[in-house]
């Protein structure tokens, strides 16, 4: 089927196409993997203080740990995405040459975010946080823009990296 399709294709003239990112070139940016970074540390957080406060073992703190579980194990795999798909589709050589320890960096979060997905470590999670902040500074960097670290304006309150615009 394949063959018989290129065949009447090029009989047609049907102009052959490719892609080489899985989004549209140029619109690239870390925040969002900088966001489910910060929100799988206020998740951890909200698991702590419910398990702190009151009655661990009630329906409803049972419920608020069920569902901070789920929202975490989504929002660790929303930074491993992407991370993924920026460092996959972005890094090519003159980016990677600027940043050789790209793929290292990148191999951490994925690591980190896994530890993330199976553990309830703050530590693990300011750990992930940091790293992505890393990545997003080799991102911008990449593109001549300069980037400062602010504290972010909902919690869990940890500075991340922002473009200087």
């Amino acid at each position: 089927m394949y063959r018989i399709l290129n065949a009447h294709d090029a009989n047609v003239g049907v102009p052959q196409v490719s892609a080489h990112c899985d989004i549209p070139c140029k619109i690239y940016d870390p925040m969002i993997s900088l966001v489910a970074a910060l929100s799988v540390v206020r998740l951890i957080d909200i698991m702590h203080e419910t398990m702190e406060s009151g009655d661990p073992t009630s329906i409803g703190a049972q419920n608020t740990i069920a569902r901070c579980v789920i929202r975490k194990e989504e929002e660790a795999e929303k930074v491993k995405q992407e991370v993924r798909v920026t460092w996959g589709d972005y890094f090519k050589a003159p980016q990677i040459e600027q940043f050789p320890n790209i793929h290292e960096l990148a191999h951490k979060i994925m690591m980190k975010a896994s530890n993330c997905k199976q553990e309830v470590s703050r530590e693990d999670g300011l750990q992930l946080v940091e790293l992505v902040n890393e990545f997003s500074t080799a991102f911008w960097k990449t593109k001549g823009i300069e980037v400062e670290r602010k504290v972010s304006p909902y919690p869990p309150s940890l500075e991340i990296v922002y473009p200087v615009l």
